[in-house]
């Protein structure tokens, strides 16, 4: 349930989503599990103003700014930090509307691009922590394709994403190198089901996949990322323009299931009003 898509029926929308996750853990490169270590701990907290618009019958345009919040603790310090993440800007068009055939599924082109308007991690004057780090600092241009399809009250929907990330230029210790991140691969398997009051629950499940970073055009061996995120999830109609939606996310603390990633489970809270 994508935060900023808009219904067949609506031109647009706003809404704001709460976002609250917490460490469980950590994998190594080879994919080991290690739960968190006594006396470390770390929370996320994230706050998103989100925008839609219809721009043609059956394309849209999403717009999407956070605000993010970390506190962490390792070795006796704790601190507090955050600040504006990175802003996203999405397209979506579908060709075909999912349950107006039996047989074709609802097909749609996804595109985005993310502005590296957050704080990347290797910037001057962080906090010992780094948790006033937003963002990767660099552009990230994503390009995908959704299937979906509905039979009866039952929406299924397979989506499949690539996404590419500009060069950039990161100075540690006084020495400066050139960074490039792998294409990173997502692929998103859900199924939802609709009451007769309209509220809805669903179940996905998502897998990323990222490749070695390049530094100085030399591939940095061990530096791959893996990802398993699962996510129970509902929405709830106050009236014609207000909807209530929230979601349970975990990435399972077992391990092969993520690589060089930290486990974290939480919750999120999003409220939209839109206009028919």
């Amino acid at each position: 349930m994508t935060p900023g898509r808009l219904g067949l029926h609506e031109v647009a929308l706003v809404g704001v989503q709460l976002k609250g996750a917490t460490e469980l853990g950590s994998f190594d490169a080879k994919g080991r599990y290690a739960s968190t270590p006594a006396g470390a701990a770390e929370l996320d907290l994230e706050e998103d103003a989100l925008v839609a618009l219809r721009m043609f019958e059956r394309a849209q345009l999403a717009l999407l700014l956070p605000m993010l919040e970390t506190r962490r603790a390792s070795h006796g310090l704790s601190e507090l930090g955050g600040g504006v993440g990175d802003l996203n800007l999405s397209l979506r068009y579908d060709f075909t509307l999912a349950g107006a055939s039996r047989v074709m599924p609802g097909v749609a082109l996804l595109a985005g691009i993310t502005f590296p308007t957050g704080t990347p991690s290797d910037a001057g004057n962080l906090r010992p922590l780094a948790t006033d780090a937003t963002g990767i600092g660099a552009w990230q241009a994503s390009v995908g394709l959704a299937l979906e399809q509905a039979i009866g009250p039952w929406l299924l929907n397979a989506t499949g994403i690539v996404a590419a990330r500009t060069a950039r230029t990161v100075t540690a210790s006084e020495t400066s190198v050139h960074e490039r991140l792998a294409r990173q691969w997502t692929a998103l398997a859900s199924v939802a089901y609709v009451f007769p009051s309209e509220c809805a629950l669903a179940a996905s499940a998502a897998y990323a996949v990222e490749g070695n970073a390049t530094i100085d055009q030399e591939e940095a061996a061990g530096s791959n990322h893996r990802l398993t995120t699962l996510t129970v999830s509902g929405s709830l109609p106050l009236s014609d323009a207000w909807r209530l939606q929230s979601a349970l996310f975990a990435t399972p603390p077992l391990s092969r299931l993520a690589v060089n990633q930290t486990a974290l489970a939480g919750v999120l809270v999003t409220l939209v009003h839109a206009w028919l």
